[in-house]
């Protein structure tokens, strides 16, 4: 488990093991791969960021991983594979997921985002660009792309950050 601030200065509790703060979480975020680039989401307020969001009531935390990224980028998911949970505080818990997207399927409404942002590479300055969200900009992004590497799920997960 990592503990560690996120860059508003909340306790964060990371682990990589299976749900091991709910076993129904309020949130997901989802770190997407496209045609060998990363695939974001640039909302509105935050900046450029991977698709998440909450839970809604009835829905499974994969099928709201799925949800989202389709809302906020119109990308449809071709493999799920569930990565880890982290807790802000007492309150907040989120699933992380990696996803391989299939197709990116232009929308109309993109919903709080701009839609979809291409990257080949994340910049090494993530933490002082102003375009980038602060959820970009702790260690859950870190670790949880070491996690990927880990399980060869994609090889250069550090590329470029």
């Amino acid at each position: 488990m990592f503990i560690f601030q996120d860059y508003y200065g909340n306790d964060v509790c990371l682990s990589f093991t299976d749900h091991p703060f709910a076993k129904t979480p309020d949130h997901v975020w989802v770190v997407c791969r496209y045609q060998e680039r990363w695939l974001l989401t640039d909302h509105r307020e935050r900046g450029l960021e991977f698709p998440g969001g909450k839970i809604e009531i009835g829905e499974t935390a994969e099928q709201a991983a799925i949800r989202e990224v389709f809302e906020e980028t119109g990308g449809a998911v071709d493999e799920l594979t569930y990565i880890g949970q982290y807790k802000v505080g007492e309150a907040l818990v989120k699933n992380i997921y990696f996803a391989e997207i299939k197709a990116l399927q232009p929308r109309i409404n993109y919903l709080e985002t701009n839609g979809p942002v291409l990257l080949d590479e994340l910049p090494l300055d993530l933490l002082e660009n102003d375009r980038f969200s602060f959820i970009m900009k702790d260690q859950v992004l870190v670790y949880t792309f070491a996690e990927i590497k880990r399980r060869s799920l994609c090889p250069n997960a550090f590329s470029g950050f």
